[in-house]
């Protein structure tokens, strides 16, 4: 017996019970409304999705070719559509996750307009936008089994029992678009409490994975700009405390906290650790500042100074009243970061890096996993990396120790279109095609991401469709460019009545009012030239 059946004969009982009142109930019908609202509440898609994120969790541990990706999303439409795509094309939604960028939420859904990765647009953006993400998956539930609904309706009118059968073990088995949300709480938004009051907020709105960072919250910047400072680490455990309270109050026990580290960008702090014996976690913090030994005798009005074996160390402070690391210390600094945060409650891994490099990655994840062996990265292929060049480089690098001839190329011009379809370039694009796999291999990469990838495909099909439509092409340029294309790709969009809900809306129309339903999906809806 299927949940499906179950619930037919659940309501049967029930309308049995309450009499002739309920006769016009049917009970498959609403064993149908029940299957499109499978998920009533977000505590049970956080439970249901950090399940699926553990059980991965566990399986890549097992096996590194079975890493997870995601693609970053900023509006409920793009996140079913992109869950749409994953079903159709690869038949499961697997492995396949969002990811709610922070970025994205600043430049596009904050009141106060486009604003950058600085913590400034409203906290309760964050888990509006997840609410609204499940929001739009739960409905491309619904609208794919209406259809499968439809399909067992015409199959029975027909007496198909064949094509009934292979209908119902499709509805029996059907594969939810609802999938985990990596969700960025940027630095906390506020002290340890504000972080775990937004975080309960994320969590009771689905999120069953939470990325923090250790930066400042209120000095916090894109960890692609310059001028990032971090925190000492009590601070940030703190923070990854009070997210884990928030999952342990809601009774998501297993929910999965990403801690992300931006020291090997960040060159400042804002405080100076408390340390109370040497070695501890706050003299390995302040072991990294930037100091000059100094005598008592010269210290000056308002000097902060470290002792550290018998020495006065007086550290570099800025005119912001920052300090400075040492240069070249961030490998190191993001070593003790990511130890750090595992042993103290966080699940997976974010280290921040400049450039997309397998090595470079493995080479700090090979002295984490000295100390934790099971470590594993959530990795941003971030489009702030200029993907092309970088690869380029590596390919010229690599082609230049094995002793090839690279006369031809200019190693700082490798950009140029000149190049394209060359061996330098074709090896390239190899590097680019397997970074994941070979990043998952090599580098304990658990999970690849995009932060904000439809944020530039956005523009770039807004700026193809604008230049051909406003132009001379006018209409010629939609309809080539985008509806041909909707139509022989099977893109759901083309019956945009359908996608909204028209159907399903006119289908409660019938379970409501019988033959007295006043349906839009009849002969005279245009959407039927795409039938």
């Amino acid at each position: 017996m299927t949940a499906f059946q179950d619930d037919i004969e659940a309501v049967q009982a029930l309308k049995e019970q309450n009499g002739s009142g309920w006769d016009a109930i049917s009970p498959e019908h609403v064993a149908r409304m029940r299957a499109q609202n499978r998920f009533r509440t977000g505590l049970e898609i956080a439970q249901y999705t950090a399940d699926i994120m553990r059980r991965d969790m566990a399986e890549y541990d097992a096996d590194s070719s079975v890493y997870t990706q995601s693609l970053g999303v900023w509006h409920g439409f793009i996140g079913q559509q992109k869950l749409i795509s994953i079903k159709k094309h690869l038949k499961s939604t697997n492995k396949r996750y969002l990811y709610l960028s922070g970025w994205m939420v600043a430049a596009l859904r904050s009141e106060f307009g486009p604003l950058p990765d600085q913590s400034m647009h409203e906290k309760t953006a964050v888990p509006a936008l997840i609410e609204e993400l499940y929001t739009f998956l739960r409905q491309a539930d619904a609208r794919e089994l209406d259809l499968l609904f439809t399909q067992l309706d015409d199959a029975r009118l027909a007496g198909d029992e064949t094509a009934v059968e292979f209908i119902q073990s499709q509805i029996d088995t059907y594969e939810t678009h609802v999938v985990p949300i990596i969700a960025d709480i940027d630095a906390g938004f506020g002290n340890p409490e504000a972080t775990y009051l937004l975080a309960k907020k994320m969590i009771e709105a689905g999120a069953c994975a939470i990325q923090i960072e250790n930066q400042v919250s209120d000095e916090k910047q894109c960890g692609h700009q310059d001028g990032k400072v971090t925190v000492p680490h009590e601070d940030f455990i703190a923070k990854i405390n009070a997210v884990r309270y928030a999952f342990l109050e809601l009774g998501i026990d297993n929910g999965v906290i990403v801690a992300r580290t931006d020291s090997l960008g960040a060159g400042l702090t804002q405080k100076l650790a408390v340390t109370s014996a040497p070695g501890d976690l706050g003299d390995q913090y302040n072991s990294f500042l930037d100091v000059e030994e100094i005598s008592e005798a010269e210290l000056g009005n308002g000097d902060v100074v470290i002792k550290r074996d018998g020495k006065l160390l007086r550290p570099k402070r800025l005119a912001s009243n920052l300090y400075q690391f040492r240069s070249g210390t961030g490998e190191d600094r993001c070593v003790l970061d990511c130890i750090t945060s595992l042993q103290n409650g966080a699940d997976l891994l974010w280290i921040e890096t400049e450039k997309p490099h397998v090595e470079q990655i493995a080479g700090m994840v090979d002295r984490i996993r000295e100390e934790i062996p099971n470590a594993k990265l959530v990795y941003n292929n971030s489009p702030s990396f200029n993907w092309t060049l970088n690869f380029r480089q590596q390919a010229y690098d690599q082609l230049a120790e094995q002793g090839a001839d690279v006369s031809a190329y200019d190693r700082d011009k490798l950009m140029s279109v000149e190049y394209d379809g060359t061996e330098l370039a074709e090896l390239a694009d190899e590097k680019i095609r397997t970074f994941q796999r070979d990043g998952s291999a090599r580098a304990g990469i658990f999970h690849h991401l995009i932060t904000l990838p439809t944020y530039h495909t956005a523009a770039l099909s807004t700026d193809n469709l604008a230049k051909g439509y406003f132009g001379d092409e006018g209409m010629l340029t939609y309809v080539r460019d985008v509806q041909r294309e909707e139509i022989r790709q099977g893109i759901a969009t083309v019956k945009h009545q359908n996608m909204a809900g028209s159907d399903i809306g006119d289908n409660h129309k019938e379970y409501f009012a019988g033959d007295a339903a006043l349906k839009a999906g009849g002969k005279d809806n245009t959407m039927n030239q795409f039938s």
